[in-house]
């Protein structure tokens, strides 16, 4: 080849390609290779990279050598492949997952630790599968009992949950992928969930709604966070120049990537200039499913650009869009460090195991029933009731409805670890969803049973007559108007009649024991009739063997409650205003229980009158409860016991000493609530402000100190739009749930 020819030959093969690349290489500051590739990008690339190309991806710049980005849904394992333009499954053989516990079940266990671990692990398996961003954490306020998707949040209070997102976001991004923390803000409800407009105060936003969300973002880093549905002021989430450009940009300084929620983009004007980066989902003019042109009609893709070609907007926000989302891309995608990963490990299994067991709440425990001691010379009758004993539960509920690779059933779990030193049975008891299919995905199982509930009834009776232990495995499921998305719940008893069974059993057998399977609230008119009461969640792949672990004492419960259970629906604050307040009058839904949310409300029991107050002139009137709730927020029973001794206040110091006086090794949470006891405006009676969890061996004393800090102290000035933290008294408590208090110091603050 004569030397011309070859030169040419090496400029087209090597050198071309590569006029086009980025420069700059990767050991660049991010901030840097933003720049250099947006000044190379055209209009048209600009456009392409901030709306979704396919269901679960977007564009990046092939031109430029920059990938795109592949999300996918979360936040309790990683969602199988779909068809490209399609909701349903893509086929795969290779797309299986370790289904871990709902994030009801990881706040319950009131440990951090547990948060980074599930993090890591799910990191691992996003990365595994090659995904850039993970739909979740979600971490939007328990208000309501109904709300369908409350099992995939972390409770009703924002400490609990800012404490605890924190460790999930940075352990997934330690594996380069990006958590989406969603749904920002105010989705408290599945009902209008389009449409409805939510209307607050000032401080209940900022006391309740923002402080997970604040967290995740400026503790956690998260490196994108999902626009919710509702609108708030009458702006959609997804655009809405308050929460993303006021508080989300200005406020707490974030740099994430804002992306819409699958379908929340609604409006093109308010898209581009109110602070959305990325658009998925969009439903547009009615184009068929799969329609070829269905991504070039986002409101972010050619309606957008032909705003800018008309001159009628210009490309300042849209400059930033592009920053944002390659700044996602070169934190993900194109982060050279980025993590291997790992799918389906024997690591990730006993990280669901440890994380479901740790999370289970011992609610009731009469006569030490709990746990059952097995010995081969008794070879006890264990009988074993109800559909959620062999239903599988990872499949179902909405987005987060998952393809595992096993799930082992609390039956499974329960005959597994007897053996042969028990007499393991099981009855039907109830039939309720026999369903098992969602997008495609199938569990396999046939539940269908055509016998009456009177004849299954009869059945169960019987059987438990001459059992030794019932064991009732019920509470609910991932049916639609149950725990699942775009629905919520239509009451708060248990379905399918199973209050009437369990009562039924009871009368028969005095060692029945209940096992919640549930990720919400749900009424427990039998409480005193049962001799023990485990809240084991939706708990993932590991479920069954969770369940036995505690059930025959091989893991000593030590979860508590991140939610408060009252004993009906219009015990809870929410739902005592009629429909303004819940689910809303002609799409307006109206928070008027404003801050007295959960235990917030509950601990008003006693209060002789209502407490009346305006905020931003609105006038609340918050009418106390008449009872007790069944169990309080951060309430959970131990098969061990714990003493307190006598806290001490030391400057800003508060410690306290917790001994293990019982006979097994076990986990208890200590938690400090403090109390304003003269401040200029209305307050809780007290609120959680820290929290610690010790493992101590049988006899084992060891040391709780919490550091008290303004902003522990402070309330959000509406008016003055700030944190305020008053001068003066106030009252540290520290406590095993807010209803069992062991001290209460005073505090004086000075500022």
């Amino acid at each position: 080849m004569k030397k011309p020819l070859f030169f040419l030959f090496i400029l087209s093969v090597v050198c071309l390609p590569m006029m086009g690349q980025v420069y700059l290489d990767a050991s660049a500051p991010i901030e840097d290779r933003i720049e250099d590739a947006l000044s190379r990008m055209t209009l048209q690339e600009k456009i392409a990279v901030i709306h979704a190309q396919s269901k679960f991806s977007s564009p990046g710049v092939a031109r430029l050598g920059i990938p795109g980005i592949w999300c996918t849904d979360g936040p309790h394992g990683i969602r199988p492949e779909v068809l490209w333009d399609e909701w349903n499954q893509a086929g795969w053989t290779n797309d299986s997952c370790i289904a871990f516990p709902a994030l009801t079940c990881l706040a319950a266990t009131w440990n951090t630790d547990m948060s980074y671990l599930y993090g890591v692990s799910i990191g691992e398996e996003a990365r595994y599968r090659n995904k850039d961003v993970l739909l979740g954490p979600g971490v939007n306020i328990y208000r309501t009992p109904l709300n369908g998707r409350n099992f995939e949040y972390m409770g009703e209070d924002p400490y609990l949950a800012s404490k605890m997102v924190v460790p999930y976001v940075k352990g997934v991004q330690e594996q380069g992928v990006a958590t989406c923390v969603k749904h920002y803000a105010l989705n408290n409800q599945e009902v209008d969930r389009h449409w409805v407009n939510v209307n607050l105060s000032d401080r209940a936003l900022y006391e309740i709604y923002l402080p997970a969300f604040r967290a995740a973002m400026q503790e956690g880093g998260s490196w994108s966070i999902m626009g919710a549905y509702n609108l708030y002021k009458g702006q959609y989430a997804c655009h809405n120049s308050i929460l993303l450009q006021d508080i989300l940009r200005k406020e707490w300084g974030s740099d994430a990537a804002v992306i819409s929620d699958w379908g929340g983009t609604m409006n093109t004007d308010q898209a581009i200039t109110n602070g959305l980066d990325l658009e998925f989902g969009t439903w547009t003019d009615g184009l068929s499913d799969g329609a070829s042109s269905a991504y070039d009609i986002y409101h972010l893709a050619m309606p957008y650009l032909k705003k800018i070609q008309s001159g009628e907007v210009g490309t300042k926000e849209l400059d930033e869009k592009v920053r944002n989302v390659l700044r996602l891309i070169f934190r993900t995608s194109m982060n050279p460090n980025k993590a291997f990963g790992a799918m389906c490990s024997e690591a990730h299994s006993a990280a669901a195991r440890k994380i479901a067991g740790e999370g289970i709440v011992l609610l009731r425990n009469a006569n030490s029933t709990l746990p059952i001691e097995l010995k081969a010379s008794e070879r006890p009758t264990i009988l074993v009731v109800g559909e959620n004993a062999i239903k599988m539960m990872t499949v179902g509920g909405g987005s987060s409805s998952l393809k595992a690779k096993y799930e082992i059933s609390p039956l499974q779990g329960i005959q597994e670890r007897a053996g042969d030193m028990a007499n393991v049975q099981y009855v039907r008891g109830y039939v309720g969803d026999v369903g098992g299919e969602y997008n495609g995905v199938t569990t396999g199982q046939s539940l269908q049973d055509d016998r009456t509930p009177e004849q299954l009834t009869a059945e169960a009776v019987e059987a438990a007559k001459k059992a030794d232990y019932v064991i009732f495995v019920g509470g609910m499921n991932k049916a639609h108007n149950q725990d699942c998305e775009d629905g919520d719940r239509l009451h708060y008893e248990l379905p399918y009649a199973q209050d009437q069974l369990i009562s039924a059993l009871a009368a028969v057998n005095n060692r029945v024991i209940f096992v919640s399977i549930s990720g919400n609230a749900h009424g427990m008119p039998w409480s005193q009739d049962v001799e023990a009461i485990l809240q084991a969640w939706y708990s993932g792949s590991e479920t069954g063997h969770a369940v036995a672990d505690v059930i025959f004492g091989d893991v000593n419960p030590s979860g508590k409650l991140p939610y408060t259970i009252q004993a009906t629906l219009a015990d809870y604050p929410a739902h005592q205003y009629g429909e303004i307040a819940y689910p809303g009058v002609e799409k307006q839904v109206h928070y008027l229980e404003d801050i007295f949310v959960g235990y917030r409300y509950a601990d008003l029991y006693g209060t002789r009158r209502p407490i009346k107050y305006e905020s931003q002139g609105v006038q609340y009137v918050i009418n106390p409860p008449k009872r007790k709730p069944t169990y309080p927020f951060g309430f959970g029973l131990s098969y061990t016991t714990f003493a307190y001794s006598e806290a001490t206040l030391n400057g800003n110091q508060i410690t306290v000493s917790v001994t293990n006086t019982g006979s097994r090794a076990g986990q208890e949470v200590v938690q400090l609530y403090v109390s304003d006891s003269k401040a200029s405006v209305v307050r809780p009676k007290k609120e959680l402000k820290g929290f610690c969890k010790v493992a101590l061996q049988s006899g084992e004393t060891k040391q709780v100190s919490f550091t008290i800090t303004p902003d522990m102290l402070s309330f959000f000035d509406a008016d003055a739009h700030q944190w305020v933290a008053e001068e003066g008294q106030f009252m540290m408590h520290i406590a095993s749930s807010s209803a069992d208090i062991y001290a209460s110091l005073p505090y004086n603050y000075k500022k």
